[in-house]
């Protein structure tokens, strides 16, 4: 088996900031990984991006708010998109 596209979609907000969200199942999971997908969800302010979640190999499950970098606790990919939505939400509605 080789590396599978799951997901890839780009939205883009009406004052400019946009979300890009890809996702792949992989053969096997990545080194600091348990599960079989790679990703990277990625919402964009002003050309910069303010909010990750992404599993980069080695590093493992992990987001970014902000400047912030935490660990992230991947349980499924339903739950992933909707604790990415959710942080999206709660920064756009930040004043």
């Amino acid at each position: 088996m080789k590396a599978e596209p799951v997901i890839d979609e780009n939205h883009e907000f009406s004052d400019g900031a946009k979300a890009e969200l890809v996702v792949w199942r992989v053969p096997k999971p990545l080194a600091g990984s348990s599960h079989a997908l790679k990703y990277r969800l990625a919402y964009i302010e002003r050309k910069v991006c303010v909010i990750r979640y992404d599993n980069e190999a080695g590093k493992g499950d992990h987001k970014h708010i902000g400047r912030r970098e935490s660990q992230y606790r991947f349980t499924d990919l339903e739950t992933l998109l909707v604790d990415f939505w959710t942080a999206v939400d709660e920064w756009r509605n930040k004043s």
